[in-house]
């Protein structure tokens, strides 16, 4: 399930029939015992060099209450399955809310253990997931298998928790050479986003508001240049934002604009310059990011004084910018980073070789509690830990309590 609408009172719900179509319709209510309510979804199929898709449903259920627990079925006759989901709390400065952080989960042991972990937090109630799902296209001719078994390995969390889909490099499964030239192919039939209840025209860069959270997904492989839709979107969507409803603003993308390992390194270097401009003059409180894998936080820097004519283009600290954040270290299939530049730039706060998941805890309008929880550790333990203040209601410097 993701967000299905702006504010949260929607809810998408998606579903894959192997054999027949079946119902595209989902049975909802507030009562586990009497799903009194009902929405007509619609179903797809697609093919991708040699296979063929189950049936894909997608139903949208709205007009729901805020902070409520409801109870859904899909399916038919001897099929039906029954789960349940809890809308976000009404928008509002002070409002607290948790958020699990994911990226480049795979379907690995190491990705059982990071979904595992992350469930054992029972605060989390949502997840910004940025990117790199299955890895489906690392296997002979994008086996789309892998995108169904996929499914089914996060559906214990995502079936009963919204996960906020950011578009990674491995979603974007182009093979001419297997007659698919449509970017994002398989990506876009199953996972899909409110796109349009934001202004946005594509699926893969959109905003949602949750709670006192105002979350903008962009798209680092689609085009961002100057004129570029996305370009266009993002320049008219900042302005939108009311730090006095949503105080925290959380940027999700797939490659990373601050990386000191040695893998993908200034991949993400043409959208930052771009758009960290906006970034700082918004102050964005944190950019989340994966592609890299491996763990890695920032102080709060910008690199945005560079003019030609002065030579500065070196990351110089900023309390108007935000904190970076790479977090692609959910498992993945090809391994961990773990070759580090060396010496650790100045800008880079803390870096490790890991595989694990982060939390948001955001409390109130000025304080959020962030932690990275290592696999390797229990449950409860965090690797990294930082009080955030809000860059518009206290930007505080927090480095001066940064105990890494």
């Amino acid at each position: 399930i993701t967000q299905g609408n702006h504010d949260g009172t929607a809810m998408i719900i998606s579903w894959v029939t192997t054999i027949e179509p079946g119902s595209s319709t989902v049975l909802y209510g507030t009562s586990e015992d009497n799903l009194n309510f009902s929405a007509d979804g619609k179903h797809t199929q697609y093919t991708f060099y040699n296979y063929t898709s189950g049936y894909i449903h997608h139903c949208t259920i709205k007009k729901l209450e805020f902070d409520t627990k409801y109870y859904y079925a899909v399916g038919i006759g001897q099929t039906v399955r029954k789960f349940w989901f809890r809308t976000p709390p009404k928008s509002g400065p002070d409002v607290p809310y948790t958020f699990g952080l994911i990226g480049d989960l795979g379907q690995s042991y190491d990705s059982n253990i990071t979904l595992a972990h992350y469930e054992s937090n029972s605060k989390a109630q949502a997840v910004l997931f940025v990117g790199d799902l299955c890895y489906a296209d690392n296997y002979p001719y994008h086996d789309n298998v892998r995108w169904d078994t996929w499914a089914r390995f996060v559906e214990r969390n995502v079936a009963y928790q919204p996960w906020i889909w950011t578009a990674g490099n491995h979603e974007i499964d182009f093979a001419p050479e297997l007659g698919e030239t449509k970017p994002f192919k398989p990506y876009s039939y199953r996972y899909p986003t409110p796109y349009k209840a934001s202004g946005s025209t594509a699926p893969f860069w959109y905003s949602v508001k949750r709670a006192s959270a105002y979350i903008i997904v962009l798209a680092s492989y689609s085009s961002y240049g100057k004129y570029t839709p996305q370009y266009k979107w993002l320049e008219a969507e900042f302005p939108k934002v009311n730090r006095s409803e949503t105080p925290w603003l959380i940027v999700l993308l797939h490659a990373p604009w601050y990386n000191s390992y040695n893998y993908h390194y200034m991949e993400g270097e043409s959208m930052r310059v771009m758009y960290e401009p906006w970034f700082v003059k918004y102050k964005v409180d944190l950019v989340f990011a994966g592609h890299v894998h491996a763990y890695e936080r920032t102080h709060r820097i910008s690199n945005v004084a560079y003019n030609i004519v002065n030579g500065q283009c070196t990351p110089v600290h900023d309390q108007s910018a935000p904190v970076y954040i790479t977090i692609g270290d959910g498992g993945n299939q090809e391994g961990l980073a773990t070759n580090m530049t060396a010496p650790q730039p100045g800008y880079s706060a803390f870096r490790e070789s890991s595989f694990g998941h982060a939390i948001l805890d955001i409390k109130n309008r000025t304080h959020a509690y962030y932690t990275w929880h290592r696999n390797q550790d229990g449950n409860a333990v965090a690797a990294d830990s930082m009080w955030f203040t809000n860059r518009y209601w206290q930007p505080t410097d927090e480095s001066l309590d940064d105990s890494q």
